[in-house]
């Protein structure tokens, strides 16, 4: 079994993802995690793109799960991490969190199915991806 390797992207907490008191809206931590998996995908060598083209195939959140424990704000530089916790045949299962310097703010737990760009049916994740995820994650 390898290490686990947990993927981090850099945010900057802009005045759009705020309230109007400078606190980041709860729905902009969706959006911070989103634009973490994307790059984390890219990290195992596809876009989204690259998996419509190559493969008919996307990724859809089926569930997702948030705690948050403490407030970022305007202007904040975050981390968001991403890191598989379980692969199944046509799901995977994210842990994600969003820190500042080493502080937990919030908390993920995401759930997503790979599904057919014609019928959005759940299909097989593709097996090039698959290997790569599970060599990385250590499963």
């Amino acid at each position: 079994m390898s290490e686990i390797r947990i993927f981090t992207w850099p945010v900057r907490v802009y005045y759009q993802d705020t309230d109007a008191g400078g606190v980041v809206y709860h729905a902009s931590y969706v959006n911070f995690m989103e634009r973490a998996r994307t790059e984390w995908l890219r990290s195992h060598g596809y876009s989204n793109a690259d998996l419509l083209r190559e493969f008919g195939v996307m990724f859809v959140v089926r569930s997702l799960k948030l705690d948050y424990l403490k407030p970022a704000l305007l202007d904040d530089m975050l981390e968001v991490t991403a890191a598989v916790s379980d692969i199944g045949r046509s799901r995977l299962t994210l842990m994600q969190t969003v820190s500042r310097e080493a502080e937990l703010l919030t908390t993920g737990e995401i759930h997503l199915v790979c599904v057919s760009k014609e019928a959005f049916r759940p299909v097989a994740v593709p097996e090039a991806l698959r290997l790569r995820m599970l060599h990385q994650a250590g499963i």
